[in-house]
């Protein structure tokens, strides 16, 4: 099929703009095509039954990069399954935000011999792992962990950091149970970006996402939005170094309830900060 009749052929599902986006994604994404490649005819010399295989599934309303198995996060490209969500841009934000409040301490820290620190980050809910090997890579100096409830996820999120040749140690934890004890000084910095979707709000979603991605990493009762918050702040409390940070992804209907929280349990220049479409994202306090 040429590339203009793979765009049509999912018309009844995507406007027509947004089906170009989807093509474009699994040619480039899925077959390495370049943009010269598509407009040359290379899409024609798929075979037809395997192109029609996943051009199903996306008339199914599965998301692109599931019928890929990749998705791009940072520059990178990730192993994606349904057992994990598939990274998002807001996400990336919050480890730009991690590394930019590295880079500051190490201005202030120039006096110190810094190697001789342990500099250990913690990725509560890691899911693909994006966020963790993301930091791995760009703070080499780190060392980074990992923790997810799902086996299956951990084992993509091990399949990626072995592609990517990042250094991350994961762990099977449910952070609402018994976590385990941080040896050492403490963490540096505990970085999560856990389920924070009521029920409720379910109506408002997309239907892809309902129907496709797992509903473990997004969902929290309705009776409680700060649910995992909670339990991951009385962790930091614990297992932060002096000084040592939380950085959280947010739901921005409750970020005011969870700046009140933090201020509540005893954490110090609580700082919001918004995502690329202006919304409330992200959320950064300090253990005192």
């Amino acid at each position: 099929m040429t590339y203009q009749e793979l765009c049509k052929s999912l018309a009844s599902r995507y406007p027509e703009r947004e089906a170009k986006a989807v093509i474009r994604y699994l040619l480039e994404v899925g077959y390495g095509l370049s943009m010269a490649d598509i407009i040359s005819g290379a899409a024609e010399s798929i075979p037809s039954d395997e192109m029609g295989k996943k051009l199903r599934r996306l008339l199914n309303g599965e998301p692109v990069q599931y019928v890929v198995g990749k998705a791009e996060f940072g520059g990178r490209i990730f192993r994606v399954t349904p057992d994990v969500l598939i990274p998002r841009p807001e996400t990336y934000e919050l480890c730009q935000w991690v590394k930019e409040k590295e880079r500051e301490e190490r201005k202030e820290e120039r006096g110190e011999r810094r190697e001789e620190r342990d500099y250990s980050i913690l990725d509560i809910g890691t899911g693909s792992g994006c966020i963790a090997i993301t930091l791995a890579l760009d703070m080499p100096q780190a060392k980074v962990e990992a923790w997810d409830i799902s086996a299956d996820a951990l084992t993509v999120a091990r399949e990626n950091a072995q592609e990517l040749q990042a250094k991350v140690k994961f762990e099977q934890v449910d952070v609402l149970s018994s976590l385990p004890a941080h040896g050492g000084l403490g963490w540096v910095s505990i970085i999560s970006n856990p389920p924070y979707i009521c029920q409720k709000e379910a109506a408002e979603m997309e239907q892809h996402v309902l129907d496709h991605e797992p509903h473990q990493a997004l969902f929290v009762p309705d009776g409680d939005p700060l649910l995992f918050y909670r339990a991951i702040a009385n962790y930091g409390n614990k297992a932060l170094q002096k000084n040592g940070q939380l950085f959280f992804e947010i739901n921005p209907a409750y970020h005011q309830e969870l700046i009140k929280m933090l201020d509540e349990m005893g954490y110090s220049e609580v700082e919001t900060r918004k995502d690329q479409f202006g919304k409330n994202r992200m959320i950064k306090a300090k253990r005192t």
